[in-house]
């Protein structure tokens, strides 16, 4: 997202592996994918491959992630210690972490200490209190969600972005550069804030099942699997694609993301630095959207039983039925030392 005062800066994003294991069978290695920005991932997507990351935040320079031990790592600055974190977030020019007590940590991702007449609104500075079940990021406020379903914000509020409507019935919450949205039980949207491009007033109904907030587009998406967007559209970033086979949505500052049912993520809006032209594939399980920079975690080993579920990734699928055909009526104990068979 692109601050008020021209300042390039991201949205607090969050993304969620399933970190499963199905059992000997199942051998898939969860991978970060990267994708977009000025560097090598501008051109083909950076990957990693093999690690323990289940969550990822960004704001420009500091990439923060959540280890599935608990632990935070970043690259250019110092984290809290610890291994209780289970959620973060990232802001213009601060971070958050959600540890498992319910409390919130905040610091400063290191830029204030080199701008000169940066204006610090305490954003990074939450509040007391072991209730919170969700945090996020904006320009220069935050935004947490208690257990109570109410809606806590603090940081500058010069607009409104820091005081959050009154009521204990929200079960999720984006917040943008600005402006902030949340999502009631009822399935109905809430937002406040700057409201100049209207991202701040999003669409009536009750059949909403999750929100995401950028610089200047609110997307939400549909019980029915469909998205519809709202707000600044000057590169068709609040236009997304149809469909109604989408599972989750990401908003980065002139571009945003979709991820399908089937495991493919689709991207729109501003492209000039290949954020919305998302790598191929379909097994994808999470995505996250920054400024100019795209992330997507593939999915991990599975450990559920699935009925069908012959290769171990959680689903039944095409895959599945050609493993079937493939060792169809192998007997393991006239022929155990076939590949398929594996001893218990």
């Amino acid at each position: 997202m692109r601050s008020r005062d021209g300042t390039t800066a991201v949205r607090a994003f969050a993304i969620v592996l399933l970190w499963l294991q199905c059992g000997a069978s199942s051998a898939l290695a969860r991978s970060l994918f990267s994708w977009g920005g000025v560097g090598s991932c501008a051109t083909e997507p950076c990957v990693s491959d093999g690690n323990d990351i289940v969550m990822v935040a960004y704001s420009w320079p500091i990439r923060l992630t959540l280890r599935s031990d608990g632990s935070l790592l970043t690259y250019g600055a110092p984290v809290p210690e610890g291994h209780d974190f289970v959620a973060i977030a990232t802001g213009s020019f601060h971070n958050l972490a959600l540890r498992s007590d319910g409390s919130i940590v905040g610091w400063p991702n290191g830029l204030p200490d080199v701008i000169i007449g940066l204006e610090w609104y305490d954003q990074d500075v939450p509040p007391d209190g072991n209730d919170f079940t969700a945090i996020d990021g904006g320009g220069y406020h935050s935004i947490a969600l208690r257990a109570d379903g109410s809606i806590v914000g603090w940081g500058d509020n010069r607009l409104g972005q820091a005081t959050p409507p009154d009521g204990n019935d929200f079960v999720a919450i984006a917040a943008g550069a600005d402006y902030n949205l949340a999502l009631r039980a009822d399935g109905s949207i809430a937002g406040w804030g700057a409201n100049q491009f209207g991202q701040a007033t999003p669409p009536e109904g009750n059949d909403f099942v999750a929100v995401a907030a950028g610089s200047g587009q609110g997307l939400a998406l549909r019980s029915d699997g469909s998205i519809v967007g709202w707000g600044t559209n000057q590169f068709g970033q609040a236009t997304p694609p149809e469909g109604n086979d989408f599972v989750a949505i990401a908003a980065g500052a002139w571009h945003s993301l979709a991820l399908r049912r089937d495991g493919s993520i689709s991207g729109w809006g501003n492209n000039a630095f290949g954020a919305a032209t998302p790598p191929a594939g379909n097994d994808f399980v999470a995505i996250a959207a920054g400024p100019d920079m795209s992330y997507a975690l593939t999915r991990g080993p599975c450990e559920y039983a699935l009925t069908g579920d012959v290769d171990g990734d959680c689903r039944v699928d095409f895959d599945d039925l050609a493993l079937l055909l493939q060792n169809w009526l192998v007997d393991c104990a006239l022929r155990p030392d076939h590949p398929a068979c594996i001893p218990k």
